[in-house]
C-alpha cells in the first residue's frame, strides 16, 4: 500500500508556500513520510510521488535513464493536464525538458557560452555594473531591494549574454515575471503565453539582425549551431532564449534577496561576513544557496516500475523532487533552519540540482554574479534593515521574493569610469 502524504500537508496549496509555510509541512514530511503520494486537486490531473529528502532527490536527478524529463516534463501537471493552454509544449524542444543523448548534444552546444573561462571574461564587465547598481541607489537611503538591486546585475549579465540591448533589459524582467507568476494575484490578468510570444517576436528579430551583423554572443552562437547536421528550428532557438531568460535572472535575483533578507535578519552574520569579506565570502555564498534554493521542484516520470524509500513506483508515475526540503534535510545539515555563513558543507546544498546531466549550466556565472554584488552592498552598505513587510510570490515552484522595502544609511556615488573598450 503506498504512503499518501499526512492529513494537514497539501504541496499543492500555493497560499502556503507564499506564506512561508511549507518548511514545516517538509519538515514533517521528512520524519513521517519521506516518499509519499499525493493526489491532484484537478480532476483531470494525475497525483504526483514527493521526494523530500537530499539522498532520495540526488538519486532521482542522477538517473535520467529511470527519471525522464521529456515523457511528462518538468512541471507538476503535464502539458495535457493543464485546464488551459500554457502555450507551446517545450517537451523536447526546450534542455530542461530533455532526455539525454539528446539533452547532451543541445547542452554542448551553450556550454562553451557558460565556462570558468567565459565567464571570467565578463567578470570585469559586471562588476563594473555592479559599482553603479549600488551607485543608483546609495544618495537615496531607501529602495526596493528586489527591483532596485537584486535583479539589476542578472538582468545585465543575461542581457549581454544574449547580445540584448541593455536599454532592452527591463523587457526580460518583465516576460520572465509574466511567465512565472501566473498564480500570483499581482499578475493576475496576466497571459503567460503571451509573455513567451511577445519574447518569441523579439529573439526572432534579434536573430534576424545577428545574421547579417554577427557578434560574439549567444545568440550568433545558437544560429549558426548544428545538431548533427542540421540548423535549429525556429523554435528550438525560441526555446533556448527563453531557458537563457527565466533561468538566467529568476534564479539569481531571488537567491539575492534571499540572502539579504537573510543577513539582515541576522546581524550577526552580517557584521562576522562585513569584516571578513576576502575570508568568508565564497562559503556564505554557497549558504545563501542553500538557504535560498530558489527553484523549489523539478518534476520526473518513471520510465520503468522501480522503488524509492520503500515505494513502489510504477512506470508512468509523476516523481516531484523538492529542493527546498532537501536542503533543509537534518540528515545532511546539522541545525538547518539556522543561516550560518560558516557552516562547513554548506557546498554540499542542491540549489544546482543534484548533479548529473541537469546540473545548472549557468552555476560559475550565478556565483560570480553573487560574490560580486554582495561584495559591493557589503563594502559600501554596512547597516541595511527592512523597512516594511517582504512579499512573496504565490508559487510552489518558484521561491519569488516580489519585493523588499529596505532603508541603510546613505553613502556617496563611486562614478567608475567607463570600461575601456576591449
Amino acid at each position: 500500500m503506498r504512503t499518501v502524504v499526512p492529513e494537514g500537508i497539501d504541496l499543492l496549496d500555493l497560499d502556503r508556500f507564499r506564506d512561508l509555510e511549507h518548511h514545516e509541512m517538509f519538515k514533517r514530511l521528512r520524519q513521517e513520510a519521506p516518499v509519499a503520494w499525493q493526489e491532484h486537486n484537478l480532476p483531470r490531473a494525475a497525483g504526483f510521488w514527493n521526494i523530500v529528502s537530499h539522498k532520495d532527490l540526488i538519486t532521482v536527478n542522477r538517473d535520467t535513464g529511470l527519471y525522464s524529463s521529456e515523457i511528462g516534463g518538468i512541471s507538476i501537471l503535464t502539458p495535457e493536464e493543464y485546464e488551459t493552454s500554457s502555450g507551446t509544449d517545450p517537451r523536447g524542444l526546450m534542455m530542461l525538458y530533455m532526455d539525454p543523448p539528446k539533452h547532451t548534444r543541445y547542452r554542448r552546444l551553450v556550454n562553451k557560452g557558460f565556462t570558468p573561462r567565459m565567464v571570467g571574461l565578463i567578470e570585469q564587465y559586471l562588476e563594473h555594473r555592479a559599482v553603479l547598481i549600488v551607485d543608483n541607489i546609495i544618495e537615496r537611503g531607501s529602495c526596493d531591494f528586489v527591483e532596485d538591486l537584486a535583479s539589476e546585475l542578472p538582468l545585465q549579465a543575461i542581457a549581454e549574454i544574449m547580445g540584448v540591448p541593455q536599454e532592452d533589459r527591463k523587457l526580460l524582467f518583465d516576460w520572465s515575471n509574466r511567465m512565472i507568476g501566473i498564480d500570483d494575484p499581482e499578475y493576475a490578468g496576466e497571459d503567460g503565453a503571451a509573455a513567451s510570444g511577445e519574447l518569441f517576436m523579439y529573439v526572432n528579430e534579434l536573430g534576424k539582425q545577428r545574421l547579417t551583423d554577427p557578434r560574439d554572443d549567444i545568440v550568433t552562437k545558437l544560429l549558426n549551431a548544428e545538431l548533427e547536421g542540421e540548423k535549429l528550428s525556429e523554435l528550438e532557438f525560441d526555446m533556448f532564449m527563453m531557458l537563457l531568460t527565466v533561468a538566467g535572472n529568476e534564479t539569481t535575483r531571488n537567491t539575492t534577496s534571499w540572502g539579504m533578507w537573510a543577513l539582515m535578519q541576522n546581524p550577526d552574520q552580517y557584521q562576522l561576513l562585513r569584516n571578513d569579506i576576502d575570508g568568508k565570502l565564497d562559503n556564505a555564498i554557497e549558504e545563501i544557496l542553500r538557504w535560498a534554493t530558489p527553484v523549489y521542484h523539478f518534476r520526473r516520470t518513471a520510465t520503468a516500475d522501480t522503488e524509492i524509500g520503500g515505494q513502489q513506483i510504477a512506470e508512468g508515475d509523476k516523481v516531484v523532487m523538492w529542493h527546498i526540503s532537501a536542503d533543509r534535510d537534518e540528515a545532511v545539515f546539522d541545525d538547518p533552519f539556522t543561516f550560518d555563513i560558516e557552516r562547513p558543507n554548506a557546498p554540499e546544498h542542491i540549489a544546482f540540482g543534484g548533479g548529473g546531466q541537469h546540473f545548472c549550466l549557468g552555476a560559475n556565472l550565478a556565483r560570480m554574479e553573487l560574490k560580486l554584488i554582495f561584495r559591493e552592498i557589503l563594502e559600501r552598505i554596512p547597516d541595511m534593515q527592512l523597512a516594511g513587510d517582504v512579499q512573496m510570490l504565490r508559487s510552489n515552484f518558484i521561491g519569488g521574493v516580489k519585493h523588499m522595502p529596505v532603508t541603510y544609511s546613505t553613502g556617496a556615488r563611486r562614478n567608475p569610469a567607463p570600461l575601456a573598450a576591449v
